[in-house]
């Protein structure tokens, strides 16, 4: 199966545990790998026949950035079901990067999750 890739998808979030996080906005880093069978689609050469990552990140951004989860676990979840539901993504893993979580980790922390079952 092949896979179509989005990363470093920043977006401002309310999310925390701590009450002064549900006060503020907070950068969130997502890569996301999305399998799809991109052969439809380079053999037309048309969009309509693949996945449309301009319009998967735009829903992202728009969901995340009106979501108040308190766990980066509930919202990589919430962020699955909704790419798979809304897409027809059969498979896909997320990373969702909360890199000003841990001041001593420079990289970020975070959750890798993989939904759904490749062809």
């Amino acid at each position: 199966m092949d896979r179509i890739f989005v990363r470093g998808l920043a977006v401002d979030a309310v999310i925390g545990v701590y009450d002064w996080e549900r006060d503020i906005r907070q950068p969130l880093v997502l890569d996301l790998e999305l399998a799809w069978d991109i052969r439809a689609a380079a053999a037309d050469d048309d969009l309509s026949r693949t996945l449309d990552y301009a319009a998967i990140s735009d829903r992202i951004i728009t969901y995340v950035g009106e979501s108040r989860f308190a766990l980066v676990e509930t919202l990589a979840e919430r962020v699955a079901e909704l790419v798979r539901s809304e897409f027809a993504v059969p498979w896909l893993r997320l990373t969702v990067n909360k890199p000003t979580a841990v001041s001593q980790a420079t990289g970020g922390v975070g959750v890798i999750i993989e939904r759904g079952a490749l062809s």
